[in-house]
């Protein structure tokens, strides 16, 4: 009786998955979104900060969809955040260097 129950929850959630060539087509969209935005007419800083806002969109779309993190329960997403975590960390240690570096 109870494996009957799973059955129809997994087949709701079947029907709410969009299709894969949806998914490719918005990522693809969004590369030349990135590619395009190279070419905008603002500084080197918002031309970056724009290109990585879209690189995110894309590894979101990735995770939720082709690695269907968008389906899994809590403790899926808890083991997804840690390594971002690591990067967001790693990354606020390093923006030092970056921002302060000189050349000679």
């Amino acid at each position: 009786m109870s494996s009957d129950g799973a059955y129809s929850v997994g087949v709701a959630s079947e029907r709410a998955y969009p299709s894969p060539l949806a998914v490719w087509g918005w990522l693809v969209a969004l590369l030349l979104a990135g590619v395009l935005a190279s070419h905008l007419p603002l500084g080197k800083s918002a031309v970056l900060l724009l290109i990585f806002a879209i690189a995110t969109a894309k590894a979101t779309l990735v995770a939720l969809y082709y690695m269907h993190l968008r389906f899994e329960r809590g403790v899926i997403y808890a083991m997804a955040l840690v390594p971002l975590a690591l990067v967001v960390v790693l990354t606020l240690l390093l923006l030092p260097d970056f921002v302060f570096h000189h050349h000679h």
